[in-house]
Protein backbone atom coordinates (compact mmCIF):
# COMPACT_ATOMS: atom_id res chain seq x y z
CA UNK A 1 0.00 0.00 0.00
CA UNK A 2 1.77 3.39 -0.33
CA UNK A 3 1.67 5.83 1.75
CA UNK A 4 -0.38 8.28 2.95
CA UNK A 5 -0.66 11.92 1.58
CA UNK A 6 0.60 14.35 4.63
CA UNK A 7 -2.13 15.85 5.76
CA UNK A 8 -4.53 15.84 8.82
CA UNK A 9 -4.53 12.24 9.24
CA UNK A 10 -6.89 10.23 12.21
CA UNK A 11 -5.57 6.57 12.66
CA UNK A 12 -9.34 4.52 13.79
CA UNK A 13 -7.48 1.22 15.14
CA UNK A 14 -10.28 -1.23 15.96
CA UNK A 15 -10.39 -5.03 16.99
CA UNK A 16 -11.03 -8.15 15.20
CA UNK A 17 -8.37 -10.00 13.59
CA UNK A 18 -4.74 -8.34 13.94
CA UNK A 19 -3.23 -6.81 10.69
CA UNK A 20 -0.05 -7.62 9.23
CA UNK A 21 1.88 -4.28 9.63
CA UNK A 22 3.16 -5.01 5.94
CA UNK A 23 -0.10 -4.46 4.63
CA UNK A 24 -0.39 -1.00 5.83
CA UNK A 25 1.05 2.44 4.27
CA UNK A 26 3.53 4.56 5.79
CA UNK A 27 1.99 7.64 7.39
CA UNK A 28 3.17 11.29 8.47
CA UNK A 29 4.67 11.34 11.94
CA UNK A 30 1.93 13.27 14.88
CA UNK A 31 -0.89 11.43 12.97
CA UNK A 32 -3.51 11.22 15.62
CA UNK A 33 -4.66 7.77 16.98
CA UNK A 34 -8.38 6.59 18.24
CA UNK A 35 -8.62 3.18 19.42
CA UNK A 36 -12.39 1.29 19.83
CA UNK A 37 -12.22 -0.81 22.44
CA UNK A 38 -10.07 -4.45 21.49
CA UNK A 39 -8.64 -2.11 18.88
CA UNK A 40 -6.43 -0.64 22.27
CA UNK A 41 -4.54 -3.75 21.91
CA UNK A 42 -3.63 -4.31 18.32
CA UNK A 43 -2.68 -0.66 18.24
CA UNK A 44 0.00 -1.61 21.17
CA UNK A 45 0.31 -4.68 18.98
CA UNK A 46 1.68 -2.13 16.20
CA UNK A 47 4.15 -0.10 18.36
CA UNK A 48 0.98 3.14 18.17
CA UNK A 49 0.84 5.43 20.99
CA UNK A 50 -3.39 5.55 21.90
CA UNK A 51 -4.40 9.31 21.70
CA UNK A 52 -8.31 8.27 22.56
CA UNK A 53 -9.57 5.21 23.66
CA UNK A 54 -13.06 4.59 23.24
CA UNK A 55 -16.35 2.15 23.29
CA UNK A 56 -17.96 -0.17 25.81
CA UNK A 57 -14.22 -1.68 26.65
CA UNK A 58 -15.89 -4.87 27.12
CA UNK A 59 -13.15 -6.67 25.19
CA UNK A 60 -10.08 -5.25 25.83
CA UNK A 61 -7.26 -6.68 27.77
CA UNK A 62 -7.80 -4.79 31.45
CA UNK A 63 -3.74 -4.32 30.85
CA UNK A 64 -3.87 -2.76 27.81
CA UNK A 65 -6.33 -0.40 28.89
CA UNK A 66 -5.07 0.57 32.04
CA UNK A 67 -2.04 0.98 30.18
CA UNK A 68 -2.72 3.87 27.69
CA UNK A 69 -4.28 5.59 30.51
CA UNK A 70 -1.43 5.43 32.45
CA UNK A 71 -0.03 7.01 29.45
CA UNK A 72 -2.18 9.99 28.84
CA UNK A 73 -4.75 8.87 26.74
CA UNK A 74 -8.54 10.18 26.54
CA UNK A 75 -11.11 8.19 27.66
CA UNK A 76 -14.61 7.52 26.71
CA UNK A 77 -16.57 4.87 27.78
CA UNK A 78 -19.96 4.17 26.37
CA UNK A 79 -22.27 1.61 28.25
CA UNK A 80 -22.36 -1.88 26.54
CA UNK A 81 -26.25 -1.65 25.46
CA UNK A 82 -25.81 1.43 23.18
CA UNK A 83 -27.18 2.05 19.29
CA UNK A 84 -23.36 2.36 17.64
CA UNK A 85 -20.63 -0.32 17.07
CA UNK A 86 -17.47 0.84 19.28
CA UNK A 87 -15.75 2.02 15.64
CA UNK A 88 -18.63 3.88 14.71
CA UNK A 89 -17.68 5.72 18.41
CA UNK A 90 -14.60 6.06 17.37
CA UNK A 91 -15.09 7.30 13.46
CA UNK A 92 -17.29 9.65 14.95
CA UNK A 93 -14.80 11.24 17.41
CA UNK A 94 -12.45 11.12 14.77
CA UNK A 95 -14.56 13.87 12.94
CA UNK A 96 -14.36 16.38 16.14
CA UNK A 97 -10.65 16.75 14.73
CA UNK A 98 -12.01 17.67 11.63
CA UNK A 99 -9.39 15.27 9.40
CA UNK A 100 -9.02 15.54 5.73
CA UNK A 101 -8.31 11.59 5.92
CA UNK A 102 -9.05 8.43 7.81
CA UNK A 103 -7.24 5.21 8.26
CA UNK A 104 -8.91 2.74 9.74
CA UNK A 105 -7.30 -0.24 11.22
CA UNK A 106 -9.08 -3.97 11.81
CA UNK A 107 -12.16 -4.57 11.81
CA UNK A 108 -12.48 -8.33 10.18
CA UNK A 109 -12.87 -10.41 12.93
CA UNK A 110 -14.56 -13.81 11.61
CA UNK A 111 -18.35 -11.88 11.60
CA UNK A 112 -20.22 -11.65 8.70
CA UNK A 113 -22.61 -9.04 10.32
CA UNK A 114 -19.54 -6.90 11.72
CA UNK A 115 -17.94 -7.00 8.14
CA UNK A 116 -21.20 -5.92 6.15
CA UNK A 117 -22.32 -3.38 8.69
CA UNK A 118 -18.38 -1.86 8.90
CA UNK A 119 -18.23 -1.59 5.20
CA UNK A 120 -21.37 0.44 4.97
CA UNK A 121 -20.10 2.04 7.82
CA UNK A 122 -16.97 3.57 5.91
CA UNK A 123 -19.30 4.76 2.78
CA UNK A 124 -22.03 6.75 5.17
CA UNK A 125 -22.91 10.12 4.12
CA UNK A 126 -21.99 11.01 7.32
CA UNK A 127 -18.84 10.79 6.42
CA UNK A 128 -18.57 12.15 3.23
CA UNK A 129 -15.71 15.00 3.94
CA UNK A 130 -13.19 12.28 4.83
CA UNK A 131 -10.85 10.58 2.37
CA UNK A 132 -11.60 6.82 4.16
CA UNK A 133 -9.62 3.67 3.77
CA UNK A 134 -9.12 1.09 5.99
CA UNK A 135 -6.84 -2.12 6.17
CA UNK A 136 -9.31 -5.28 7.06
CA UNK A 137 -6.60 -7.82 7.50
CA UNK A 138 -4.95 -8.33 3.89
CA UNK A 139 -8.08 -6.88 2.18
CA UNK A 140 -8.15 -3.01 1.82
CA UNK A 141 -11.26 -0.81 1.37
CA UNK A 142 -11.25 2.63 -0.32
CA UNK A 143 -14.17 4.84 -0.09
CA UNK A 144 -14.58 6.36 -3.28
CA UNK A 145 -16.38 10.03 -3.59
CA UNK A 146 -15.19 11.18 -6.46
CA UNK A 147 -11.62 9.69 -6.98
CA UNK A 148 -9.29 7.55 -6.26
CA UNK A 149 -6.15 5.53 -6.54
CA UNK A 150 -5.58 2.14 -6.11
CA UNK A 151 -1.93 0.87 -5.83
CA UNK A 152 -1.09 -2.47 -5.78
CA UNK A 153 1.02 -5.62 -7.71
CA UNK A 154 -0.16 -6.44 -11.35
CA UNK A 155 -3.09 -8.67 -11.35
CA UNK A 156 -4.80 -7.38 -7.74
CA UNK A 157 -8.29 -8.15 -7.52
CA UNK A 158 -10.00 -4.88 -7.41
CA UNK A 159 -14.24 -4.95 -6.51
CA UNK A 160 -16.17 -1.87 -7.34
CA UNK A 161 -19.37 -1.76 -5.32
CA UNK A 162 -21.83 1.20 -5.26
CA UNK A 163 -23.34 1.48 -1.47
CA UNK A 164 -26.55 3.48 -0.70
CA UNK A 165 -27.77 4.06 -4.02
CA UNK A 166 -26.61 4.19 -7.76
CA UNK A 167 -23.36 5.22 -8.31
CA UNK A 168 -23.04 6.91 -12.24
CA UNK A 169 -20.19 8.88 -14.36
CA UNK A 170 -17.66 5.94 -12.93
CA UNK A 171 -14.39 5.94 -15.17
CA UNK A 172 -11.05 4.02 -14.65
CA UNK A 173 -7.92 3.19 -15.93
CA UNK A 174 -5.02 0.73 -15.27
CA UNK A 175 -8.03 -2.34 -14.68
CA UNK A 176 -8.56 -4.85 -17.10
CA UNK A 177 -11.87 -4.54 -17.55
CA UNK A 178 -12.44 -0.94 -17.57
CA UNK A 179 -15.56 1.68 -17.19
CA UNK A 180 -16.23 4.17 -19.18
CA UNK A 181 -18.73 6.95 -18.17
CA UNK A 182 -20.68 4.15 -16.70
CA UNK A 183 -22.96 3.25 -13.41
CA UNK A 184 -22.94 0.77 -10.97
CA UNK A 185 -26.38 -0.02 -8.71
CA UNK A 186 -26.61 -1.36 -5.39
CA UNK A 187 -26.52 -5.30 -5.16
CA UNK A 188 -25.37 -5.54 -9.02
CA UNK A 189 -21.94 -7.61 -9.24
CA UNK A 190 -20.77 -6.08 -12.18
CA UNK A 191 -18.12 -4.62 -10.51
CA UNK A 192 -16.69 -7.83 -9.11
CA UNK A 193 -13.31 -8.98 -9.78
CA UNK A 194 -11.93 -6.66 -11.71
CA UNK A 195 -7.77 -6.63 -12.10
CA UNK A 196 -4.79 -4.47 -12.27
CA UNK A 197 -2.87 -4.16 -15.37
CA UNK A 198 -0.41 -1.91 -13.63
CA UNK A 199 0.87 -0.78 -10.12
CA UNK A 200 -1.63 2.02 -9.89
CA UNK A 201 -5.10 2.39 -10.91
CA UNK A 202 -7.66 5.50 -11.21
CA UNK A 203 -11.39 5.36 -10.88
CA UNK A 204 -13.16 8.67 -10.83
CA UNK A 205 -16.76 9.10 -10.52
CA UNK A 206 -19.25 11.64 -11.17
CA UNK A 207 -22.20 10.89 -8.61
CA UNK A 208 -22.87 8.05 -5.63
CA UNK A 209 -20.26 6.19 -3.50
CA UNK A 210 -18.16 3.49 -4.46
CA UNK A 211 -16.27 1.15 -2.23
CA UNK A 212 -13.34 -0.19 -4.12
CA UNK A 213 -12.58 -3.69 -2.11
CA UNK A 214 -8.69 -5.18 -2.81
CA UNK A 215 -9.19 -8.70 -0.79
CA UNK A 216 -4.82 -9.13 -0.98
CA UNK A 217 -5.36 -11.47 -3.68
CA UNK A 218 -4.42 -12.47 -7.68
CA UNK A 219 -6.32 -12.75 -10.11
CA UNK A 220 -6.14 -14.92 -13.30
CA UNK A 221 -8.01 -12.94 -16.11
CA UNK A 222 -4.93 -10.36 -16.51
CA UNK A 223 -2.69 -13.91 -17.38
CA UNK A 224 -5.26 -14.54 -20.04
CA UNK A 225 -5.47 -11.25 -22.04
CA UNK A 226 -3.81 -10.49 -25.09
CA UNK A 227 -0.67 -8.61 -25.07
Amino acid sequence: MAALESGNLVIVVTGGDPVDPAHLPQWPAGALVIAADSGIDRALELGLSVDVAIGDFDSVRPGSLRRVTSDGATVEQHPAAKDATDLELAIDAALRYEPSQVLVIGGHGGRLDHLLANAMLLAAPAYATLSMVAQMGAARVTVIRDHASLTGPVGDLVTLLALHGGASGICTEGLLYPLRDEALLPGSTRGVSNELTSGIASVRIATGVVVAIQPGQIGTHHQMAPS
